[in-house]
């Protein structure tokens, strides 16, 4: 199974700051955008995981920002499945200047799927847990 995937992100001007750079808590976004993409590329559809009332959440964020993405550029989010535990996993994001391949910033996500209304946290899918 392929455990990675990419999406291609747009800077919009509500991303960004009086002075066209993008804010740091926009590079989130993008994140999530990405993670939303590998959880549905590996199986988990949004309209199933609202039938069941079970998300993904995420426990975790590390980020470190290299260069500025600004008004204009598309960001490319490479993001990766990285360590899967029972009940928790690791996603890795490279976050990219699409146009010139510049590393912008590097985030790891810890997450676990949780079971709402409860809040109880559920085992991750067992395909997940298999390695290629």
């Amino acid at each position: 199974m392929e455990r990675r995937t990419e999406v291609f992100v747009p800077v919009m001007f509500y991303d960004t700051d009086c002075g066209g750079v993008v804010s740091n808590i926009a590079y989130l976004r993008f994140v999530e955008q990405a993670r939303t993409a590998l959880v549905t590329m590996l199986g988990v559809s949004l309209a199933e995981i609202v039938a069941a009332q079970e998300f993904p959440a995420v426990l975790r964020t590390e980020i470190d920002y290299k260069k500025p993405a600004m008004v204009g550029d598309t960001v490319r989010v490479e993001a990766r499945l990285e360590e899967v535990k029972r009940a928790r996993f690791w996603c890795g994001f490279t976050l990219l200047r699409d146009s010139d391949g510049t590393l912008l910033a590097q985030c790891r996500q810890q997450c676990a799927f949780i079971r709402l209304p409860e809040g109880l946290p559920i085992p991750v899918p067992a395909s997940w847990r298999t390695s290629d």
